[in-house]
């Protein structure tokens, strides 16, 4: 079946995707454009995309199969959302050890991308939290990765966007937590440096830490926002039910309010709604994780263009100087970002062979696809990031260049070889595949 539905969130991709719900059956490649695994469609970029083939639609496959409130044990089907696994454990004392900014991903779709929270200088990646997992390949049928059985692609799978295989069903450890309700304390700063003043110590207080930045000040008050902290509160609401959602984006405008004066105003009196200096004050676990869940379908917001979220790291000595010099880019090419964040990533090292965060700052910016204007900020932007020894996001992009791609992940061959062959994204083919390689080592059965 062909669906617009299977559109990526950035609403980037003009083409309808070819699908097909994913049975108990054994998959295939389904001729010479390939399969790919697909989640709930919350990827910003092309990683979930395979136009030249199929996609594999996993979100029937969502039941919750077991759960262990004594260890803190789950296992479950990966097209099970996030928000179902906290609404099932929640109430015995367990949350998400970590948790994107969307509660509306699936397991397997959080696992294939690694994702990284407020919390990854305590709790690392997803991927550390992964217990093991029941694979289907195309060229071995069913089998069990974990640490200690298919170890090599147990790695490559954590991480690797859906292209070594289908997940079938995960075993994640959860985190123990006194409650859903979050202690939050927000510290109001008045330009960047004082972030970088503030953000280890925050981190090394708190469980969760995440700065809001203003993207359009400038001077003496660029990078002016909030850094927002917290902690499970002790005797707290244990409640993980999900609350409906305060509004929705009907449709589409035929451009984005999210630009230009209405933007500059919206920053200005965000950045006054928290008092100077530093402010605390209970808050429920959906707006503190999860606040733009609360507007349904609100990348439509972003016009008929679509967006682009272009996110980055960077190296810690450098961050200071490279953060600013991203803003002010961003700026010059006259390029709001409606919701910038930046946040510091801690040493925990990944398990998975191909994963985002590493040491440093992370920086997220949005944007309005404004046609060849904002390809040329992007690129820009991006050349800024390597010049600095950062990388990009994969599940965030839409338009890295092959050479970007390969100066941030080095490595990206060692992915390719443990590949199936049935399997491929459009991302994938746009970077990886055009770049020279030798040929892949074939796997071996366990």
């Amino acid at each position: 079946m062909r669906n617009d539905s299977y559109q990526s969130w950035g609403r980037l991709d003009r083409g309808l995707a070819a699908a097909r719900r994913v049975g108990p059956m054994p998959f295939d490649g389904a001729g010479s454009g390939g399969v790919l695994p697909f989640g709930n469609g919350r990827t910003y970029g092309d990683s979930c995309q395979n136009r030249r083939g199929t996609l594999l639609d996993c979100r029937d496959a969502n039941r919750i199969l077991s759960f262990d409130a004594a260890s803190g044990v789950v296992v479950a089907e990966a097209g099970a959302l996030l928000c179902d696994i906290t609404r099932l454990v929640a109430p015995s004392g367990w949350f998400l050890p970590v948790t994107p900014g969307t509660q509306f991903v699936t397991l397997g779709g959080a696992i294939a991308n690694d994702v990284h929270g407020k919390n990854h200088h305590r709790r690392g990646t997803f991927g550390r939290w992964v217990l093991s997992m029941e694979m289907e390949r195309s060229d071995r049928g069913r089998f069990v990765a974990a640490p200690d059985q298919n170890a090599d692609l147990f790695a490559a799978t954590i991480g690797g966007m859906g292209l070594t295989g289908l997940i079938r069903s995960a075993e994640i450890q959860l985190l123990a937590v006194p409650s859903m309700t979050i202690d939050q304390t927000t510290l109001r700063f008045d330009r960047l440096a004082d972030y970088f003043e503030a953000a280890e110590e925050a981190d090394d207080g708190h469980e969760y830490s995440v700065a809001w930045i203003d993207s359009l000040a400038s001077g003496r008050r660029l990078g002016r926002g909030h850094l927002i902290m917290g902690d499970h509160a002790e005797g707290g609401d244990r409640s993980g039910r999900a609350h409906r959602p305060l509004a929705s984006v009907p449709f589409t405008p035929p451009f984005s309010p999210l630009s230009g004066l209405s933007l500059k105003a919206f920053n200005e009196a965000f950045f006054r709604k928290v008092p100077k200096g530093t402010s605390r004050r209970p808050s429920r676990f959906e707006p503190f994780f999860y606040p733009l869940d609360r507007v349904e379908r609100w990348n439509r917001l972003y016009g008929p263009g679509g967006m682009h979220q272009h996110q980055s790291v960077v190296p810690a000595d450098v961050a200071p100087e490279a953060v600013r010099a991203l803003i002010e880019c961003a700026q010059l090419h006259d390029h709001g970002s409606f919701l910038t964040v930046l946040k510091r990533f801690g040493s925990l090292a990944s398990p998975g062979l191909f994963s985002f965060p590493r040491p440093g700052y992370t920086l997220t910016l949005d944007f309005p696809h404004r046609g060849e204007a904002t390809l040329k900020l992007l690129a820009e932007l991006d050349r800024l990031v390597v010049a600095a020894g950062g990388a990009l996001n994969p599940y965030k992009d839409a338009h890295m260049s092959p050479l970007t791609f390969a100066a941030s992940y080095p490595d990206w061959a060692r992915l390719e070889s443990f590949r199936d062959p049935a399997i491929i994204s459009d991302f994938w083919r746009r970077t990886a595949m055009t770049l020279p390689r030798s040929d892949p080592m074939p796997i071996a059965a366990e």
